[in-house]
């Protein structure tokens, strides 16, 4: 079998490449090892109902008048109009650490800046600077890495103002320990606080499927249960693909959205990168009874926490950390109607190695589990009060879990910490879209996948 262009991987990345390849030529196929799309962002069934993975809240909102926001470039690009995604905005969200100071923040960045103001007056002028250098800079150039958390703490000067910016960001896109590169926090601080977040009014799987819908209305192809072995190369030239059936498929043009480290391991080669850390995560979705009263969080869409004195974002020495992370009440958006359940959803960082030595241990991994969601419910309910007697349904999903579903190295959701900007690995017609290419959240993903296809396939057709 031979095709124009072949992707692997069917995330987001991958779809909305292989949508926008097939706006111009139907001759594209992509490749998905799962039984079903979306990679990090998916959904599956528990408890007679379906629950989403990764969409907790998508970044970049922006007004439809707003041209060149990411998310109309995208829907322009990808000939999706913004009626068939029902947006919502977030109510308002908050970064809050315990016992010393609270931020909030919406889709309105007035709410933040004068929330900045009010409670760090002295570094007020110099928020206003950094404004200025995020407005300016170009952070998908190429560049070596500049310390973000080095930058911030020249330019306000309070450590805790610093360490209450980053947290958010790191929580929704760093993949490096206690830093951020300066170009991934400008990417993340616009997607946050000077964007916003919302959720289309379904599910993800309708988002999915509205991307699957018009994919195959332009003729595009894909196949799930389509695991790649092997990528066939020969010096910088890639021949196409053989699965894990045997079968080969022979391409143009190849783009993999799986990641750095895991394209290298199909090419049968060492990853050339730098080794560093990679960060795991542990979630547990708390289903509720739909009459539950989160305390003091009815309008909340997002809570950060910290209750250390010093915020850490690093791989953990025990299974997890629970000093700080995220509560999301997915329900807590502009306009959404009534659902038959309410959600609280906590993640944390947590030691993909510590995890992985009670694999071979079903029943301590499956205590430790329930250990976890214990210790994160008591997070929680500090922050929202009690709501153990209204839970319905737990799930936790560990490092391990999201290895296995996703086949992301070590369950690291933000992979390499290295990321490649421009999506070029050293191969004439094998190009890298998605998270190791810098692009970060559900928007970036996306417009990822399309960049590439911009850049490098469509202009040599």
């Amino acid at each position: 079998m031979h095709v124009p262009f072949l992707i692997i991987g069917g995330g987001l990345s991958g779809l909305a490449a292989a949508l926008r390849f097939a706006r111009f030529l139907p001759d594209v196929l992509l490749l998905e090892k799962h039984s079903r799309v979306g990679g990090l962002n998916s959904y599956y069934y528990r408890n007679n109902r379906l629950f989403e993975t990764g969409l907790h809240a998508i970044t970049n909102y922006a007004p439809a008048n707003t041209k060149d926001a990411p998310l109309n470039r995208l829907l322009r690009q990808l000939k999706i109009k913004r009626r068939e995604l029902d947006l919502h905005q977030q109510i308002q969200s908050e970064v809050r650490f315990l016992g010393r100071e609270s931020l909030l923040f919406s889709n309105d960045f007035a709410l933040l800046d004068t929330q900045i103001a009010a409670k760090f007056p002295g570094s007020h002028t110099c928020f206003q600077r950094l404004l200025e250098l995020i407005e300016n800079y170009e952070p998908f150039r190429p560049a070596p890495f500049i310390s973000a958390k080095k930058v911030l703490q020249e330019t306000l000067g309070d450590k805790l103002l610093v360490d209450m910016l980053l947290c958010p960001l790191m929580y929704y896109g760093s993949s490096l320990e206690n830093d951020m590169d300066l170009g991934q926090f400008v990417i993340m601080f616009r997607a946050i606080f000077l964007e916003g977040m919302f959720r289309p009014g379904g599910t993800i799987k309708d988002l999915l499927d509205l991307l699957l819908d018009h994919y195959r209305k332009h003729g595009g192809s894909i196949r799930t249960k389509a695991a790649v072995s092997r990528i066939i190369c020969s010096g910088k030239k890639v021949h196409g693909v053989k699965l894990a059936d045997g079968e080969e498929i022979s391409c143009d043009y190849l783009l993999s959205t799986i990641g750095s480290d895991e394209t290298y391991a199909l090419l049968n080669k060492p990853s050339p990168l730098e080794s560093l850390p990679r960060l795991g995560f542990v979630e547990t979705i708390f289903e509720l009874s739909p009459e539950t009263v989160l305390q003091g969080s009815e309008n909340r869409t997002i809570i950060f926490y910290n209750s250390s004195e010093t915020f850490s974002y690093q791989q953990p020495q025990k299974l997890v950390d629970f000093a700080s992370g995220v509560i999301c009440m997915p329900q807590n958006f502009q306009g959404l109607p009534p659902s038959l359940f309410k959600e609280v959803r906590t993640t944390h960082l947590a030691s993909y190695d510590e995890w992985l030595k009670l694999r071979a241990d079903q029943p301590s991994y499956n205590s430790a589990k329930e250990d976890t969601a214990l210790a994160s419910r008591e997070v929680a309910e500090k922050i929202l009060g009690n709501f153990s007697k209204n839970i319905v349904y737990i799930d936790t999903f560990t490092p391990l879990t999201i290895e296995r579903f996703t086949a992301k190295k070590q369950g690291a959701i933000y992979g390499n910490p290295v990321k490649i900007k421009d999506g070029d690995i050293g191969y004439d017609n094998l190009f890298l879209a998605g998270t190791d290419q810098g692009f970060l959240g559900i928007v970036g993903s996306m417009l990822s996948g399309v960049s590439i296809v911009n850049q490098h396939i469509l202009p040599r057709l």
